[in-house]
C-alpha cells in the first residue's frame, strides 16, 4: 500500500526558508497534492540524520545478534533518534531481511571486517594474511553497499602496544581493488603508525582517527579523504587504558594520550578541510541512538554547530549518495520546534519523523 499523501509547512533545513511541502507515493514534490492531510505546520524540517559509523548485528561485549527481533531493536533504537540512515561499518550477521521492513532506517553496509589474524575482537572480523587482502576486499566489496571496512591497527601483543595491522605495500592494491568493485574503504585507526599507509594508498575515510597529524590532515583534505571521529567511543579510551594497564603498560599510556589529544584532532581536522561526518560507534559496548551526543561531541571540539548538525544530516546524506528534501526524493525528514542549528539540545526532542513518507 503506497504511502498516504502529507502536507507539511515550515523551515527547511539546510536551506532555511520557510516552505509549504507535500508527500505523494513516498516522495517529496512542490506541487500541491489535493486531500494531503496536514502533519506539521511550523517547526523546523531536517533531513533525516546519519550515524555514519554504526554496527547493527553487534551486541553486548561484540557478540553477534542473531536474534531478528534484536536486529530491529538496534535499527528502531537509531530511528526514535531521528537517524534515518545508518553506514554499518562492518557486521558479522547479514541484516539485509531488515531492508524489507519500510519502517526502518536506510542500512548502508559494508561487509565484515577484515582484520589481521588474531588481531582484532574474537569472531566479528574475516582474519588473514597480507598475501589475501586484495581477494577478501573483493569479496567483501561485492556483500556490501558501496563500502569496505579494514582493520588499520590494533593491539600487538609482542609488541604491547597499538600497531599496524597491514605492511604499507599492500594496501595500494587492496584499495585500487575495491574501486575497480565500485567501493569505498575505511579504515578502523586508533594510533598513528598506520595512517600514513593507509592515506598515501588512497582510502577514503578514517575512523576515529585519533592519532592523525598536521601533515596527514593536509594531505587528507587535498585527497578529500573524510574522517568520522566516533567521539562518543572515544569517551571508552581511559576504560581501555586502565583494562590493559597491568599487561601492557605501553598501550595504556598510548591510549591515555590519544584521548586526551582527541579533541584538538578533530578541531584541526575540520580547520583543515577534512570532511568531518558524525558516527557513534554503536553496537558493542555503545548503545544504539546517541547521534546527538556525538553531535555534541564534535560542536565541543570545536566545529561550529551547524557544521556538527551538517556532518550528522545533509552533509552525511550527500556523502553517501542519499538526498536530501528535494524534489522526487523519498520523504525522509525529522520535524523539531527550533532550530537545531542554534540549540543543538532539541535533537532529543523530535516533533515528528517521517520516514519514505510515512509517519513513524
Amino acid at each position: 500500500m503506497s504511502p498516504a499523501a502529507l502536507h507539511l509547512s515550515g523551515v527547511v533545513l539546510p536551506e532555511g526558508g520557510h516552505r509549504d511541502l507535500w508527500v505523494r507515493d513516498g516522495r517529496w514534490t512542490a506541487e500541491p497534492v489535493p486531500g494531503a492531510e496536514t502533519v506539521a505546520r511550523g517547526g523546523w524540517l531536517l533531513p533525516g540524520l546519519v550515524d555514519a559509523h554504526c554496527h547493527v548485528g553487534i551486541g553486548p561485549g561484540g557478540a553477534p545478534v542473531e536474534d531478528p527481533a534484536g536486529l530491529r531493536g538496534q535499527a528502531l533504537a537509531e530511528r526514535d533518534a531521528g537517524v534515518l540512515a545508518l553506514r554499518d561499518c562492518g557486521s558479522p550477521v547479514d541484516t539485509r531481511a531488515l531492508d524489507d521492513e519500510p519502517d526502518l532506517p536506510t542500512i548502508v553496509r559494508a561487509g565484515r571486517h577484515i582484520a589481521r589474524t588474531r588481531r582484532y575482537i574474537p569472531g566479528l572480523a574475516v582474519e588473514l594474511e597480507p598475501e589475501d587482502l586484495v581477494a577478501e576486499v573483493r569479496v567483501q566489496a561485492r556483500r556490501g553497499d558501496g563500502w569496505v571496512k579494514l582493520v588499520g591497527d590494533w593491539i600487538d601483543r609482542s609488541a604491547g602496544d597499538l600497531a599496524p595491522e597491514w605492511p604499507a605495500d599492500v594496501l595500494p592494491a587492496a584499495i585500487a581493488a575495491a574501486h575497480e568493485e565500485g567501493a569505498r574503504v575505511t579504515a578502523h585507526t586508533f594510533g598513528a603508525d598506520a595512517l600514513p599507509g593507509l592515506v598515501r594508498a588512497g582510502i577514503d575515510c578514517i575512523e576515529h582517527g585519533t592519532g592523525l597529524t598536521e601533515d596527514l590532515l593536509g594531505e587528507m583534505a587535498a585527497r578529500r579523504t573524510a574522517v568520522v571521529p566516533t567521539l562518543v567511543n572515544v569517551e571508552n579510551f581511559p576504560g581501555f587504558a586502565a583494562a590493559g594497564e597491568k599487561r601492557f603498560p605501553a598501550y595504556a599510556s598510548t591510549m591515555r594520550r590519544l584521548y586526551a589529544g582527541s579533541g584538538a584532532v578533530v578541531r584541526a581536522a575540520y580547520e583543515a578541510g577534512v570532511p568531518v561526518f558524525a558516527g557513534t560507534d554503536a553496537g558493542g559496548g555503545i548503545a544504539h541512538g546517541r547521534i546527538a551526543d556525538e553531535v555534541h561531541a564534535l560542536c565541543r571540539a570545536g566545529l561550529p554547530a551547524e557544521a556538527a548538525l551538517a556532518a550528522a544530516s545533509w552533509s552525511a546524506r550527500a556523502w553517501l549518495g542519499l538526498p536530501g528534501i528535494e524534489e522526487g526524493a523519498p520523504a525522509d525528514a525529522v520535524v523539531y520546534d527550533a532550530d537545531p542549528r542554534a540549540d543543538l539540545d532539541v535533537l532529543a526532542r523530535p516533533r515528528l519523523t517521517l520516514l519514505r513518507g510515512r509517519v513513524v
